[in-house]
């Protein structure tokens, strides 16, 4: 064997060319599916780093309802050693490190007693939460004041010192003690978010500045997620029996005051459910999942194709050395002993080409995470090798190298010592069994037909979503998130420190605009409403929920969304004066008949809530339409209503900034100081939008430029592939076109002979390209993948049959111009 691997290194390294060019296809189409597999692997098939992960389930508050009440969760804790060998709830947050002024936030949880102790993580230095630490009012105090940090945190910001027990840290400036540090491997359950501190659940009070406004005991405030572990020898469906067992009780005992008679029916028979977790409730991996799986599917025809070009390489060259083979089959040597060495060839290049595509799938993969998040869920994310890493590795190197030396290997075999010594002289016409290379060709190009057609479609998507009329301008806008649950200003008087800020905001020098607003467009956050029939209409409640946004005069302009018609709010709209909306376009259309609404009266839907008689709302202006939450959905019928009118606001709201010129990056530090002298108790976040706007088609983006780059790897794999194919022809053939030209067929039948072959190549590829371009596209149908054009869309396959054409002309002009050269005399002479 190892005189085979050194025979081998010795024939590879006398043709460099062609051992470059296949240990760089094999580098590529292994580097990408390595790097697609590790981000599969990171995201859904990972186990959390935690005891016997497979007993983990996530618990459901209905069949989709990933979200709990804490109501809810304590019915369900009273319960929890009944139906599981523990259960834990917990809520990712962010805390603020900083005691004013611009925030330092660090990823953390709010998490039961019960979190460690159910997941099984114990910790390297003091302690975790027990039960105990679930007491939520009276001499509990100290019990919720506490906190366990990572191992990274630790070291980040204490140095790894011993003495970190006891120690107090400010979140949100609410001293906490620190109790215990976790271990290395532990960073929480979710993927993507590596927490830094653990907080007690019963701690959410003193996060939110008192009790009054606390989500401990609303029962319509769905804030928690749930996890269990199973009883040992339980199974899944067994133990969600035995869950719907209970959920009466459950349910009647938190029945949400405020929520209509007609809904609560619904509220009680919402089943629970269970979902393995073992890898976390994992909402990263699901929001991927077909997105992976669509490029992991790309990068495997990728793949296909480079190892059907090598294969033809590989062909080419064994036809070369037919005479060296041909004579070692005369003296003697066994035809497995021949194909053994071919083999030992084909090894290596797949064991170089692996080698060189690790480093560039490590590469690859952090990039494209990068792509998709952001830096902390690119560093949150565990990319590195494990043995189902490894294994994948393997597993594709030994496939490749079936897949491109297997055939080379065993047709080199059939070489007699006759035809072999024929082959010394000159042959008429070329090697006929050569067309094993022609259907190879034919199946690369049909495989970068279904690429490019495929790349066309993503393209496509992504260019109608960035081109989506948004309604406003996001250049340049600021956007300001302000936190003031520390203010020492009276909730009461919100409204007006709110007002005070924006006009801060504003009086800052290259700022053109300032505005309040409670939902940001696209962020992802949504606030909807039911109004009654307005005058005239009989709508069933599905056709009457409309979306809402509570913003402050200005607003429009600063988005630069036009008011078509009435006027904007001003600082007359007070909770004295009557209650005022502005509504968009689609609002008009759909309940005025597409009449200026101006003038006109809606009102909200009675609720327990609201009382059984809500304010008229007087539409004061018709906005222009703007999208809301998803650049794919309809605009929706939308309602802005002032932020002058509310007697509840928020503890916090976010400022939206237009800069006068230049970016708007170059106004944080000053606004900054402009709205700590306002209040030096409020913290502040910044965010230009255009990170918004662009986070709204990350998804469409990546699946774009990765298929692009894919579909022009495999378009180019395809191209060199012919180009080689044809080049070898006329090689082959060259006595025969020389003698062709002697008896006067002329230059320009010798470029006809060569294209009409690379046509015949080129058309049965498209044409097979073209069946299974069109089979394939019914896995797309419905797909969310796709947006504005349907999967067999003519015009993109047409487009892609036709640069697959183009190029596959210039990719055999080259040998046919070759062969046009040829001077019959001297071919003549020669033979």
């Amino acid at each position: 064997m190892t005189a085979d691997l050194r025979d081998a290194l010795r024939a590879l390294k006398a043709t460099p060319v062609v051992t470059a060019v296949a240990v760089l296809s094999l580098a590529l189409g292994i580097g990408a599916n390595t790097a697609i597999f590790s981000l599969v692997n990171a995201l859904m098939l990972r186990s959390l780093p935690v005891h016997e992960p497979w007993r983990l389930v996530q618990v459901l508050a209905g069949p989709t309802r990933t979200s709990w009440t804490n109501p809810l969760w304590e019915e369900l804790r009273a319960r929890d050693r009944q139906l599981f060998d523990g259960a834990f709830a917990y809520s990712n947050q962010r805390f603020n490190l900083a005691r004013g002024g611009e925030a330092q936030l660090v990823n953390g949880v709010m998490a039961s007693g019960a979190y460690f102790d159910v997941l099984g993580v114990p910790a390297i230095l003091g302690r975790t939460f027990t039960r105990d630490n679930d007491v939520r009012r009276g001499e509990g105090v100290e019990a919720r004041q506490v906190a366990v940090i990572s191992y990274r945190f630790w070291q980040q910001r204490y140095g790894g010192a011993a003495d970190v027990l006891g120690r107090s840290v400010q979140l949100d400036r609410v001293p906490f003690t620190i109790i215990g540090v976790t271990t290395p491997a532990f960073v929480g359950v979710d993927h993507g978010v590596d927490a830094d501190i653990w907080i007690p659940l019963a701690a959410e009070p003193l996060m939110r500045a008192g009790a009054n406004d606390s989500a401990m005991d609303q029962r319509s405030w769905w804030w928690l997620r749930a996890m269990a572990r199973l009883k040992s020898g339980d199974t899944m469906d067994r133990a969600a029996t035995a869950l719907r067992g209970v959920q009466p009780q459950i349910r009647e005992a938190t029945v949400p005051p405020n929520w209509r008679p007609k809904d609560l029916p619904n509220y009680l028979k919402d089943p629970f459910a269970l979902r393995p977790a073992a890898n976390g409730p994992n909402s990263l991996g699901r929001q991927y999942r077909d997105p992976l799986y669509l490029i992991m599917a790309v990068v495997a025809l990728v793949l296909l194709i480079a190892c059907a070009n090598i294969a033809n390489l590989l062909l080419a060259r064994a036809s070369a050395r037919r005479h060296e083979l041909s004579v070692r089959v005369a003296l003697g040597a066994p035809r497995w002993r021949i194909a053994r060495q071919l083999l030992a060839e084909s090894a290596l290049l797949a064991l170089a080409g692996t080698g060189v595509g690790l480093l560039f799938a490590r590469w690859g993969a952090r990039l494209l995470v990068l792509e998709m998040s952001d830096q902390a869920t690119a560093n949150a994310l565990d990319l590195g090798v494990d043995v189902r890493m490894l294994l994948f590795t393997v597993g594709l190197a030994t496939a490749t190298t079936l897949l491109f030396g297997s055939v080379p290997a065993l047709r080199s075999t059939r070489v007699a010592p006759s035809d072999a010594i024929k082959e010394q002289g000159r042959s008429i016409v070329g090697d006929s069994r050569f067309g094993l290379g022609n259907w190879l060709v034919a199946a690369q190009v049909a495989l970068s037909l279904v690429l490019i057609a495929g790349a066309g479609l993503f393209l496509r998507t992504f260019s109608t979503l960035a081109h989506v009329r948004l309604g406003f301008e996001p250049d340049p806008l600021m956007l300001v998130s302000v936190g003031a649950k520390r203010s020492a200003v009276d909730q009461k008087d919100r409204t007006a420190l709110y007002e005070r800020l924006r006009a801060a905001a504003e009086a800052v020098p290259g700022v053109r605009s300032a505005a309040l607003q409670s939902v940001t467009p696209l962020s992802g956050s949504s606030w909807d409403t039911l109004i009654e029939n307005p005058e005239g209409l009989s709508l069933p409640e599905s056709e009457r929920d409309v979306w809402m946004n509570q913003v402050s005069p200005g607003f429009f302009a600063t988005y630069g969304t036009p008011i078509l018609a009435g006027r904007d709010f001003t600082a007359h709209d007070t909770l004295e004066a009557p209650r005022v909306v502005i509504v968009n376009e689609t609002f008009a259309k759909k309940y005025f008949g597409g009449a200026n609404p101006v003038g006109r009266w809606v009102r909200n839907e009675p609720t327990p809530e609201r009382g059984g008689n809500p304010p008229r709302l007087q539409i004061i202006g018709l906005a222009r339409d703007a999208v809301y939450d998803s650049l794919r959905k309809d605009i929706p019928p939308t309602m802005y209503r002032p932020a002058t009118q509310t007697d509840k606001p928020e503890p916090g709201t976010t400022i939206a900034v237009r800069a006068a010129a230049g970016s708007p990056a170059l106004l944080t530090r000053a606004l900054a100081n402009a709205l700590g002298r306002v209040d030096p108790d409020i913290t502040l976040t910044f965010k230009p939008y255009r990170e918004t706007v662009s986070q709204a088609t990350v998804q469409e983006r990546v699946i774009a430029m990765l298929s692009a780059f894919f579909g022009g790897l495999a378009l180019l794999l395809a191209a060199l592939g012919l180009y080689g194919v044809m080049s070898y022809a006329v090689s082959r053939r060259r006595t025969e076109i020389g003698i062709r030209m002697a008896l006067g067929a002329g230059p320009a039948g010798a470029v006809r002979l060569i294209l009409l072959r690379v046509a015949a190549l080129v058309g049965l590829g498209v044409a097979a390209g073209t069946v299974l371009a069109l089979w394939a596209a019914k896995f797309m149908i419905g797909s969310s993948l796709i947006y504005g054009l349907q999967p067999r869309d003519p015009v993109t396959l047409a487009t892609a049959a036709l640069v697959l054409s183009a190029v596959g002309a210039m990719a055999g002009y080259l040998p046919a111009r070759r062969a046009s050269r040829i001077d019959p005399a001297r071919v003549l002479r020669e033979g």
